[in-house]
């Protein structure tokens, strides 16, 4: 094996030129697909970070016991814990009426977590300690309210006392674009809710957990579980988001696919080129054969030339690869242009590349996979013809 290796190396150094543009043709196909595949990890990472960035977090806890603070489920990996009260009933103004959602929520650290309050459209957020209230645009529209309006909040409609009702004044008006959110969902500071603010005191409450990059939802979940917090409905946004989760699946997917056409494409060039080089040799395969070499020393001796070309190509492009990543990774892409209009990246347009195991080992392992057939055919020119008439240039 160690005199193959060696003639395979020498082969390929004494025909510099040809062994240059097959490493040059590698190390741009894994170059370059390192990035894109880098990319594709950076658009999943941004589809999903807009996604539960903008509201909901990357688990949701539901019903949650008065008991049950926030600090219990402030577990490690986990960035923030917002607590909200939620509260179905009916808004008032002048003649009209609307049933919505009203959510109490902690204004600060909402602003310090989510991103929905971005979303305003007119006027502001709402601060702490105050009888504000956030609406939709689609509210405001139907309710033909504006910005310092006051409205009635109860949880039952109509012929209810004035002094049951409460007063909110509107400070704000968003549009998300997302109709879950923009539809029957206002905003309140949640002490406005809490402690028999609107006809009794609620027995429950919401959270929504965001998590630090790397940490995976299930073992946050487990640990929940182990600190006997299962009673608690928690769901994670892929149980949430099944669309979004089939979109990065579809992204995997895809970009498998271009990888594995690409390098069928590289393959046929190597084949191409190695081709020549062979032929441009045939002479000295041909005394080799006069010297006994058989077909399979031929395959392996061409095999190892593949082989070497590819594990020093390969070498060169993943650091190559690996750069350029790291320099998009500090600069990020934008791409708002191009996703204004779409939900997945409402927060934010910037992509930012990841360099993840698939990415920087798919590209290599791939290109070393189809450059492996692409010997096949220079090895049978050199096989099916005899010694004699090689030597001769027939």
């Amino acid at each position: 094996m160690v005199f193959w290796i060696k003639t395979a190396a020498l082969f390929l150094i004494r025909s510099r030129r040809t062994s240059i543009v097959l490493t040059l043709m590698v190390i741009s196909a894994v170059s370059c697909l390192i990035f894109l595949s880098s990319l594709a990890m950076g658009v999943n990472d941004a589809m999903i970070r807009n996604s539960v960035g903008l509201f909901s977090g990357h688990i949701s806890g539901y019903n949650i016991p008065y008991n049950t603070t926030k600090e219990d489920l402030a577990i490690k990996g986990v960035a923030n814990v917002l607590r909200r009260v939620q509260v179905p009933g009916f808004v008032y103004f002048k003649d009209k009426i609307d049933r919505i959602t009203l959510i109490g929520i902690e204004p600060a650290q909402e602003k310090k977590t989510s991103a929905f309050w971005k979303k305003n459209i007119k006027g502001r957020f709402i601060k702490e300690g105050t009888k504000e209230i956030f609406i939709s645009e689609p509210l405001a529209r139907r309710l033909d309210a504006g910005i310092g309006d006051v409205l009635s909040f109860s949880l039952k409609p109509l012929l209810v006392p004035e002094s049951k009702k409460r007063q909110f004044m509107v400070v704000g008006i968003y549009k998300t674009g997302i109709s879950q959110l923009d539809t029957g969902i206002s905003f309140c500071d949640a002490g406005a809710l809490e402690n028999g603010a609107v006809e009794g005191k609620q027995s429950s409450w919401n959270a929504a957990v965001f998590l630090h990059d790397g940490f995976d939802m299930d073992m946050i979940l487990q640990e929940y579980r182990n600190k006997n917090l299962d009673h608690i409905n928690f769901k994670t946004w892929k149980q949430l988001m099944p669309d979004l989760e089939q979109l990065v699946a579809l992204n995997y997917f895809s970009m498998s696919i271009v990888i594995i056409i690409v390098f069928i494409i590289v393959s046929l060039g190597i084949t191409s080129a190695f081709s020549i080089f062979i032929l441009k040799s045939i002479r000295e395969y041909g005394i080799m054969k006069v010297m006994g070499m058989t077909p399979k020393e031929t395959i392996s001796l061409l095999c190892w030339e593949v082989f070497l070309i590819n594990i020093a190509a390969s070498a060169i492009g993943i650091i190559l690869g690996a750069v350029i990543v790291f320099v998009f990774q500090k600069i990020g892409i934008d791409l708002s242009a191009y996703t204004s209009h779409n939900q997945y990246f409402i927060v934010s347009g910037v992509i930012y590349p990841r360099l993840t195991l698939y990415s920087l080992c798919l590209p290599p392992l791939s290109a070393l996979l189809f450059s492996f057939p692409a010997a096949i055919w220079p090895a049978a020119t050199v096989i099916k013809k005899n010694a004699a008439q090689i030597l001769r240039g027939g």
